[in-house]
């Protein structure tokens, strides 16, 4: 059906919602937004589905998010009675519709018999992963656009281990999605009903204290919280996200009591008012905690998104000021400390892992091997963290230490199988008592990192490619890199190709080798001064990513490197495009 085609069957129903109908009539004659609302219908991945809130297919609204939960029930019919009654989780952050969204996806499932278990109010991405476990449910859904402007919102799906779908159940999920072609046709139970016939769960506290119980086990040196933690001046802010409802529980709970939260930003506002984009990957989300740590002489400042799996820091420099940090120095710093930690308490199993995805900072990898740690790499994705998580727990061969991704993502323990900024707050004030308690600040230990295994640098880039032919433009980028790949990077010969869509390493010799992970369409590209670039479209998003990540004996090196190739990464875009 052609976008009018699709518009007019919107225009024709009688009993639309009210003020999607509204949101309708306001776009009626605006052909760009009609075709964007109405020629596709929303991607829905591995990671679920993520839009700009609005009527029609290919936004996310009311009809959208019941389809979506549609796949999702006729997947479960599929399953035995037994797992199909264990349920579905599902939470919800502060954005616009995204409570009404969570109750429609448990009137949905509850039309097909299938229980829900609903919490209350907002809660962080991490516990739903955790609701799931602890409650036993078959499946997960969280209604969130994480970091997202708040014109987004978005649908994602667990599996019975807590983690993100993997590939081929969420193809499953998705060939259900699409079959369910009359979005206004799909039965929705009654909530009243649903909650009499104990079919719609309202849960919350039950599920806080004993995720705050877990989080507790986070702390590995007790006595130096109790010494440090109630001295030690934090600030705390939530962007106005889901993190306010635990964040401000964890950390009293771990013992740092000296902390205070940005007032104007612990407050749930889907509007986001004080920040451009609730992303703590930006500078300017750390403008008013900056102004807040300098007032009160703060040691640390830290920064969560509004479903609180992300995690950004800020730390106070000499000269008073603070330094936000990269993702790959938060996750670097986290993994020393828990190597140098569990060393000295005796507590450092012999078949200790480490993984990260295959776009994060190889200074991690130097760190676990001076630990005699092995690192395990894979696909950008926490669902993949946790496939290996789970096959560890199976299988017995090694225990789980640190997992993390670039774009400021870290799981400590697996209680957890997503992201998790809770955890990861109360570990890295830990953290910074321990610097502090030695005189230092977090700055100083990012330097001594440098200092023992070389300063790397690393940068994330990425063009979009927005409108309806917008994944044909990715799709041709990424052909152009495969079919006219380039030799070298600024003079710099590439010494090995890995393409994950073949699953095949070729060496700059020509010989080859098999890439021991699932198949995604993703270059890597290994130059010969150790300067790693990688190119992958993202999931969620209609950008190419680029990746670069190199290293040097000084600070200036590195990043002179890293501007280096970026200039010459640009260029070869710009003469494919």
């Amino acid at each position: 059906m052609s976008w009018q085609d699709n518009y007019q069957v919107w225009q024709a129903q009688p009993t639309m919602i009210p003020y999607i109908k509204g949101e309708l009539a306001a776009i009626a004659g605006d052909d760009d937004a009609l075709k964007a609302a109405f020629t596709a219908p929303m991607s829905f991945g591995t990671a679920g589905m993520r839009g700009i809130m609005g009527p029609g297919i290919g936004q996310m609204n009311v009809y959208t998010v019941r389809q979506a939960t549609e796949g999702v029930a006729r997947y479960l019919d599929t399953l035995d009675d037994a797992t199909k009654q264990r349920g579905v989780a599902i939470s919800f952050d502060s954005r616009y519709h995204s409570n009404e969204f969570a109750h429609e996806a448990a009137h949905v499932l509850g039309a097909h018999g299938i229980p829900s278990f609903v919490f209350d109010d907002l809660r962080p991405t991490p516990e739903l992963s955790f609701a799931v476990r602890h409650l036993h449910t078959a499946m997960g859904i969280m209604i969130t656009a994480s970091h997202n402007p708040k014109q987004y919102n978005g649908y994602k799906i667990y599996g019975p281990d807590g983690g993100q779908m993997p590939p081929k159940v969420s193809d499953m999920i998705t060939t259900f999605v699409r079959s369910a072609k009359d979005v206004f046709g799909i039965a929705v139970a009654d909530e009243q009903k649903l909650r009499a016939d104990h079919r719609l769960t309202i849960i919350g506290e039950d599920v806080d204290q004993p995720y705050l119980e877990q989080v507790e086990s986070v702390t590995i040196n007790h006595d130096l919280v109790a010494k440090v933690g109630k001295t030690m001046k934090l600030i705390y802010t939530p962007l106005h996200g889901t993190g306010k409802v635990i964040g401000e529980r964890a950390l009293r709970g771990a013992g740092f009591e000296n902390f205070t939260m940005v007032p104007e930003q612990a407050i749930a506002d889907p509007e986001f008012p004080t920040v451009p984009f609730p992303n703590p990957e930006f500078a300017q989300a750390f403008d008013m905690a900056i102004a807040l740590g300098k007032k009160e002489g703060a040691d640390l400042l830290v920064a969560t998104d509004p479903d609180a799996d992300r995690l950004g820091a800020a730390v106070r420099q000499p000269n008073g000021d603070y330094q936000l940090l990269t993702g790959n120095q938060i996750a670097s710093i986290l993994l020393a400390y828990i190597l140098k930690a569990r060393k000295a308490a005796g507590q450092l199993p012999a078949d200790g892992r480490v993984v990260k995805s295959i776009v994060s900072t190889e200074l991690a990898t130097k760190i676990a091997a001076a630990y005699g740690v092995e690192m395990k790499n894979v696909l950008t994705g926490f669902k993949f963290i946790a496939e290996q998580i789970h096959q560890y727990e199976t299988n017995h061969d090694h225990t789980f230490l640190f997992g993390f991704e670039e774009s400021y993502g870290y799981l400590i323990k697996p209680f957890v199988r997503d992201k998790d900024a809770i955890q990861s707050t109360v570990l890295l004030a830990e953290v910074a008592a321990d610097y502090k308690e030695r005189g230092m600040t977090l700055y100083d230990g990012i330097e001594e990192l440098y200092a023992t295994y070389g300063y790397s640098a690393e940068k994330t880039t990425f063009e979009e490619f927005p409108g309806v032919d917008g994944a044909d433009q990715m799709a041709h980028l990424m052909s152009e890199f495969r079919d006219n790949a380039p030799r070298d990077f600024a003079g710099t010969a590439i010494t090995a190709v890995e393409d994950f869509a073949t699953s095949v390493k070729t060496a700059a010799d020509g010989t080859t080798s098999k890439i021991d992970l699932p198949q995604a369409n993703v270059l890597k590209y290994w130059l010969a001064d150790e300067t790693w670039i990688c190119i992958r479209p993202s999931g969620t998003e209609p950008k190419v990513k680029f990746y670069i990540g190199t290293s040097a004996k000084t600070d200036a090196a590195a990043q002179a490197q890293l501007a280096m190739y970026e200039k010459a990464l640009k260029a070869y875009v710009n003469s494919v495009e």
